[in-house]
């Protein structure tokens, strides 16, 4: 993950949350998951700066998005999977960051609700021209 890429995201990330009204953390991991930005907007929750980093960390080591993680674990009955990793989020708001069908990083979006968290997430990536699966539908 570029730091132009970090930062474009954050950036992209905090205009959506500000149209929605919604105060967020954004996390952005590299394809290694290693935190290479993080933001705190003023009055965002603190318990969602380790969700938000935790959702990133997910997505990247799976090269999927927390949801299909979480669905994975229900229909699989993976009992315990998200305490493996250090702790892993199952939950929506955390995708996977492609670019030219190859995994860059992660994003990690709390502070709304899930399906807005996602939202917020997936409207970032796009804005950033990036891509949140292997296939090649990046602008």
């Amino acid at each position: 993950m570029l730091f132009e890429h970090s930062q474009k995201l954050m950036a992209d990330a905090v205009e959506c949350s500000r149209q929605m009204g919604i105060n967020i953390n954004v996390a952005v991991f590299d394809q290694g998951g290693n935190l290479c930005a993080f933001l705190r907007m003023d009055n965002s929750p603190l318990g969602s700066v380790e969700i938000a980093q935790k959702k990133a960390r997910s997505a990247v080591l799976f090269g999927a998005p927390t949801e299909a993680l979480g669905q994975l674990v229900k229909n699989q009955q993976l009992d315990s999977f998200e305490q493996t990793n250090n702790g892993l989020i199952l939950f929506a708001g955390g995708e996977p960051v492609y670019q030219q069908q190859r995994l860059i990083g992660g994003v990690g979006i709390s502070g709304g609700t899930a399906a807005e968290d996602k939202e917020i997430a997936l409207t970032a990536i796009r804005m950033s021209g990036l891509s949140n699966t292997r296939t090649k539908d990046e602008s």
